[in-house]
């Protein structure tokens, strides 16, 4: 009887990859899904839960998010100094304004992990509101190559 054995990534033998993800017209929540499956590695065939096999993910035009229903007025996000009394919160419309990359860093954090590989995952997320990055060099670089463009236009919904 032939043994067959489960492959394990190494942290050596990962490739890094860069995804280019254009937010435009794209729903936070879902947007936030594909992202996060993106950074644990589970749309590749070689995902180990112990060893980062995800991919770096750029996120462009992040002010250009939509939200369903009364979300923008009703979701409050919330922070806390630790002092008594200083519970500070503000809209998801305010926030859009202020800092857009934010809210979608917020929306991924929530779905990896809460553990070591869940911060270093976070680290691999690159969020800007404009529709310039600077890692072109790295997104390049992709041994994929047609990864980082068959993204983007899936997210543009072509």
């Amino acid at each position: 009887m032939k043994r067959v054995s489960t492959y394990f990534a190494k942290p050596g033998e990962v490739a890094e990859n860069w995804k280019v993800v254009d937010a435009t017209g794209q729903t936070l929540g879902r947007l936030a899904r594909d992202i996060s499956v993106s950074l644990q590695g589970k749309d590749k065939a070689t995902y180990t839960p112990h060893t980062l096999t995800g991919s770096f993910v750029v996120v462009l035009n992040a002010s250009k998010i939509k939200v369903t229903g009364r979300k923008a007025t009703q979701k409050y996000y919330y922070r806390h100094s630790g002092y008594v009394g200083n519970l500070k919160s503000i809209r998801l419309r305010e926030m859009l304004e202020s800092r857009p990359e934010r809210v979608i860093e917020l929306a991924v954090k929530g779905m990896l992990p809460r553990n070591h590989m869940g911060r270093q995952m976070l680290r691999r997320l690159k969020v800007f509101s404009g529709g310039e990055h600077p890692h072109q060099a790295q997104v390049a670089h992709n041994p994929q190559g047609t990864e980082a463009t068959a993204v983007a236009s899936a997210a543009d919904g072509g």
